[in-house]
């Protein structure tokens, strides 16, 4: 308690009703996974503080509710958001067809460098799979977005998730911090013809070992 916080990164949930937003969350945030989730009412947040490159990172979660009759509230909600994890349920075909509405949303509301991982949940049911992995990866590769697939009750890849998307941001936001302090320090910019690009998110789709898993 009381440690200094040197970044707070939000990051919003979000994708079709159901498809384990919450329970994605409650796994990352507490280490917790409840058969009797209720669906969410408006928009609930969790915090986790991370360190990432001996920094002590807040994670600010943010779990939108799926359901229609809300979506004009949460819209609010994109603005300020560092990453987001676009969620669809690898059982129910409708919550991936789902994805491209919900990217577009989010992407005309968000921050046009945010980094979005796509998730595939629900991994642990697979003999009940509808939607293949090699369809979600064509996607997330046209959309240069980063890919796993999740499992809230059995725990996997929750932490890579979240780890992946707060790392990229890390790496975008201190590139940025290093760019205004050379500015800074220079005084009068870059050198006239030097361009300097600050990277959005990246292109590559993530193997799910990509991540140090926290102790």
């Amino acid at each position: 308690m009381g440690e200094k916080i040197d970044y707070v990164f939000k990051v919003v949930l979000i994708g079709d009703s159901a498809v384990g937003k919450s329970q994605i969350l409650a796994r990352f945030a507490r280490n917790e996974f409840s058969l009797d989730s209720k669906a969410t009412i408006g928009v609930e947040f969790q915090t986790r503080t991370l360190i990432i490159d001996r920094k002590n990172v807040k994670a600010q979660i943010w779990d939108t509710a799926g359901q229609e009759r809300y979506r004009a509230v949460t819209t609010a909600y994109y603005r300020g958001a560092f990453g987001a994890l676009l969620i669809y349920d690898i059982t129910k075909r409708q919550t991936f067809d789902h994805i491209p509405r919900w990217l577009e949303e989010l992407r005309s509301h968000a921050d046009k460098n945010i980094v979005i991982m796509l998730v595939g949940n629900k991994s642990d049911l697979d003999d009940k799979r509808a939607v293949s992995v090699e369809d979600a990866k064509e996607f997330a590769q046209k959309e240069g977005l980063f890919f796993l697939e999740t499992s809230a009750m059995e725990a996997t890849n929750v932490e890579p998730s979240f780890m992946t998307v707060l790392t990229e941001i890390f790496n975008i936001v201190s590139k940025k911090s290093l760019i205004a302090a050379e500015i800074q320090t220079n005084g009068n910019g870059p050198a006239q013809g030097k361009k300097i690009v600050v990277p959005g998110p990246a292109q590559e789709i993530p193997k799910s070992n990509m991540c140090c898993q926290s102790s």
